[in-house]
């Protein structure tokens, strides 16, 4: 087997997955917590909507989800299928699907918070708005790392999912190196990227935990 080779597309692979992956967070996060928003929204009809979505994005799997996404365009919108368009069907996919997990994590970190704080604020002067970006949220944040980063983590290897519609992302060109050359060394190079792709995140969300426990 040529390694040079074998890492040099394994490193084209590589470029896809992250793409994949910093995309996927850039979207979902902040589509997460307007759909947390929704999900604690007086108003029944867009409570209900969100709760729905929630239910459809965690109870199906994100694989059947990104062929949704790319066949819809056609089945749906009677519009031609390119390969292009692959790779954003996969960020669609993604972000829609893991906005939905962050949105519990926000909600949950959210009425986690006293009520006497919203209280307090009130008496302050501050406005709704004011006691949500000043006073709840960077105590949000802090509670919510943990379960952020299990999501974090598991995008990461998620990401191997997008080879349903044949984005040739890491998993899925060592796929197909390890079949031409009758060898597991390819599998093994993308496990071990997986492997320090994650320790990355896991070790720069510590560290984020750690300096935002500045009482500890």
């Amino acid at each position: 087997m040529d390694y040079g080779m074998m890492l040099s597309k394994l490193a084209g692979g590589m470029l896809t997955t992250v793409a994949i992956f910093g995309l996927t967070l850039l979207f979902s996060m902040p589509l997460g917590m307007a759909v947390a928003f929704g999900r604690m929204s007086k108003n029944k009809l867009i409570r209900n909507i969100t709760k729905i979505y929630i239910s459809i994005m965690r109870g199906t799997p994100l694989m059947l989800q990104v062929m949704v996404v790319y066949f819809g365009r056609y089945y749906l919108l009677g519009l031609q299928l390119t390969s292009s368009y692959r790779f954003i069907a996969v960020i669609i996919g993604f972000s829609l699907n893991y906005a939905a997990y962050f949105a519990e994590i926000y909600r949950g970190g959210i009425e986690s918070m006293p009520v006497g704080q919203y209280e307090a604020a009130a008496l302050l002067g501050y406005t709704k708005g004011q006691t949500f970006l000043r006073i709840i949220l960077p105590q949000v944040i802090k509670r919510i790392i943990p379960s952020v980063t299990n999501e974090v983590i598991t995008l990461v290897k998620d990401t191997s999912l997008a080879m349903v519609i044949a984005v040739s992302e890491m998993f899925t060109i060592a796929k197909a190196l390890a079949s031409s050359s009758t060898s597991m060394i390819p599998y093994v190079a993308a496990g071990i990227f997986y492997y320090v792709f994650n320790f990355l995140v896991a070790w720069a969300m510590e560290k984020i935990e750690h300096k935002l426990s500045y009482y500890r």
